[in-house]
């Protein structure tokens, strides 16, 4: 790895070295001060807690801050079906004047369809000049081309009169052209039409020119631009450098598709995922909710295209080998906005949609929604085993609604672990009503979410070591620390955040055998699209990188183990007493015992390991760290890995020895032994 001069003040991490001292032997680094406070931890890995759920770390994958159109969802063309309520919006006609006849260049219209057809309008063009009309779309914030690669377009054409040839050119924000390709369309009826598009140079703010030669009417539909090297190289696919990102994470779980979009400002315009699946052209466009949430962030051309559906969400969790959690609205608008509620005796089709659901992904070929999923390329089943019943819910209504959903589900599918809200907040009347009335449902798993100031997540370490262990389970489905307030346009990804989530995550960690899943949110946001911040992934129309907060969850998810064992000071678990938080794992899968400790302090501090249980630890061993003695210190595009984790190889004998952590750090040690594959656990 790259060493991060910025970041740490000791440069030399690559020299480390380790050297006998006594019975064991001891870590050093750097000339930073070292703390005088003693640190003795004794890990005793024949004390296992509970084995660490292969979900314990996963991701959460919200449509916001144009994170699927503009974003995964790798299409190049705003609005290219003309459904925006404003039909030409992404679209521009430079040599066009609406107020005009428009005889020396031309003039396109929206036409609406006579039929509940959900691709419900087309572009009707009228080339009244040889040569001198144009239409042009600029994507998301421009569109982002490089050197080298092709770009696909489609397009679905019906002429009505003359011959006009399309010349498709791809722009810089120059206006210099960077490549081309010319169509001509013909005959009456609709065809699609394709062709290709290489470009001869980068540029981040590319435009589609298109200009018509040759006089004529005809109509245009569903315009299409994709780059070639999507993820997997699958046509219509997914933005291969933020699935990447993704995939470095190795999630265990991918939470879909919300969120606040699940719900909907209103009913009318909640999340339908029957309308997500098919073919891309019956898939009905919905305005995004978080359209105009925000009046700091207002994006009005925000909408959802549903390139990325369900059919492509369980896709990607396979691609991922994560477990897909879809979540399902339950008959509530969100209640930051209407809070319309279903009537009772009118929630059939919101509970028949969650058991289709589970056809859809579990069903034989022979089912109605199984055959679906088969004719989208995937026969096999994707064996979902969770579902989401609600997002940010709560009060009496809410849990109404929640047990119809789980009698019916648990009466057809037992074997389907259904997953409750708990409201938007960590606490309070709302939430303690929630908890109370799911633990008498004997619910499984309760989802609470947290967006709190980093204080919160140092002072809640120990959120979890009192819950009950005897009621549902917990998913920290949704938390971010957020440096100034919750939703605040100036909150920022910083290490002050990032290492106070690092500090909480100990605390989960701690709890496997009652935390079984978590996630951070939001997950991706564009640089010039987003509404909300702190985001774990942050990209623009070329590039991506991962926050300080992304490492954190990186070196977490990266190092999950399988089993959580005690980790102690003074027959106490490490909580932050003296600015230090700590867990210990085995990977009973590489035979090694792996420990994170947070260092809070500003200080260097020594810390004393024994493990217990185990005859010898020798051979090589391993820390990644991340430290930044600023706390404001952040990752930019300019500088993607400022803050990111260093590697230190080291080799070790003993089962005693000690380590120096750095101040203001995470620290992810991973000592190998042999004995530990031989564990029975």
């Amino acid at each position: 790895m790259k060493s991060k001069t910025k970041v740490y003040s000791w440069a030399v991490l690559a020299a480390l070295t380790l050297s006998a001292c006594g019975g064991g032997s001891e870590v050093g680094s750097g000339s930073a001060t070292v703390s005088d406070q003693k640190n003795s931890y004794v890990i005793d890995v024949n004390d296992v807690v509970a084995e660490v759920q292969p979900t314990m770390y996963g991701i959460f994958f919200e449509d916001i801050n144009f994170a699927a159109d503009g974003g995964l969802y790798a299409e190049l063309i705003k609005n290219g079906s003309f459904e925006f309520d404003e039909p030409l919006m992404g679209w521009e006609q430079p040599a066009s004047d609406r107020f005009s006849m428009n005889d020396a260049s031309g003039f396109a219209t929206a036409i609406n369809k006579v039929s509940d057809d959900p691709n419900s309008r087309f572009l009707r063009v009228e080339v009244k000049s040889p040569t001198g009309y144009v239409l042009t779309n600029s994507g998301f914030r421009g569109m982002g081309i490089k050197e080298g690669n092709t770009y696909n377009l489609t397009f679905n054409a019906s002429v009505l009169e003359g011959k006009s040839t399309m010349n498709f050119e791809l722009l810089a924000e120059d206006g210099s052209v960077l490549g081309s390709t010319k169509v001509t369309p013909s005959g009456g009826a609709w065809k699609e039409y394709k062709a290709a598009i290489k470009s001869s140079k980068t540029d981040m703010k590319g435009t589609l020119r298109i200009s018509f030669e040759g006089a004529g009417k005809l109509d245009i539909d569903l315009v299409s631009l994709f780059p070639e090297d999507t993820w997997m190289n699958r046509p219509r696919g997914l933005r291969a450098d933020l699935v990447q990102k993704l995939a470095d994470l190795k999630p265990g779980f991918l939470r879909f598709p919300g969120g606040c979009i699940v719900e909907g400002r209103t009913l009318a315009k909640r999340y339908q995922w029957k309308k997500t699946v098919g073919d891309i052209e019956d898939r009905e466009m919905l305005i995004n909710r978080w359209n105009t949430e925000f009046a700091h962030r207002l994006t009005p051309d925000y909408y959802q295209s549903f390139g990325i559906g369900f059919f492509e969400y369980f896709q990607l969790s396979e691609d991922l080998g994560a477990e897909p959690l879809p979540i399902l609205g339950c008959g509530m608008a969100c209640q930051f906005n209407t809070g319309e509620l279903v009537p009772m005796d009118e929630m059939e089709p919101y509970v028949q949609d969650a058991l289709d659901l589970i056809e859809f992904a579990n069903g034989p070929i022979t089912s109605p929604w199984g055959k679906v999923r088969a004719e989208m390329g995937h026969p096999e089943p994707f064996n979902m085993k969770y579902i989401g019943v609600g997002n940010e819910q709560w009060g009496p209504e809410y849990i109404k609604r929640y047990k119809l959903f789980e009698d019916a589900l648990k009466a057809e599918y037992p074997e389907i672990i259904i997953i409750s809200g708990s409201g938007p907040y960590p606490d309070g009347e709302m939430f303690e009503y929630g908890w109370d009335q799911l633990k008498d449902l004997k619910t499984e798993i309760v989802d609470e979410h947290y967006y709190r100031p980093p204080n919160w997540f140092l002072e809640n370490a120990d959120r979890y070591d009192s819950y009950d262990r005897n009621g549902p389970k917990v998913f920290a489905g949704e938390y971010a620390a957020q440096s100034v307030a919750i939703a605040s346009p100036d909150n920022k990804n910083n290490w002050n955040c990032a290492l106070s989530e690092a500090a909480f995550m100990t605390g989960l960690e701690r709890n496997a055998d009652l935390v079984t899943m978590t996630s951070y949110a939001p997950l991706m946001a564009h640089a010039e699209g987003w509404q909300w911040t702190p985001d774990l992934i942050w990209f623009n129309n070329l590039e991506s990188y991962g926050t300080a907060n992304y490492y954190v969850q990186k070196l977490f998810s990266n190092n999950a183990g399988t089993h959580l064992v005690t980790l102690k000071e003074d027959n106490k678990p490490v909580i932050g007493a003296k600015g230090l938080y700590a867990s210990a794992v085995l990977d009973k899968e590489t035979g090694e015992v792996i420990v994170k400790i947070v260092n809070n302090n500003e200080s260097k501090e020594s810390v004393d390991m024994s493990i217990k249980g185990l005859a010898n630890l020798q051979g090589k061993a391993t820390m990644e760290v991340i430290s930044a003695m600023d706390p404001d210190a952040v990752n930019s595009f300019s500088s993607p890995e400022n803050i990111s984790p260093e590697l230190i190889d080291f080799n070790i004998s003993g089962t005693d020895f000690s380590l120096e952590v750095e101040p203001k750090s995470l620290s992810v040690i991973r000592i190998k032994s042999q004995e530990i594959l031989a564990l029975n656990y």
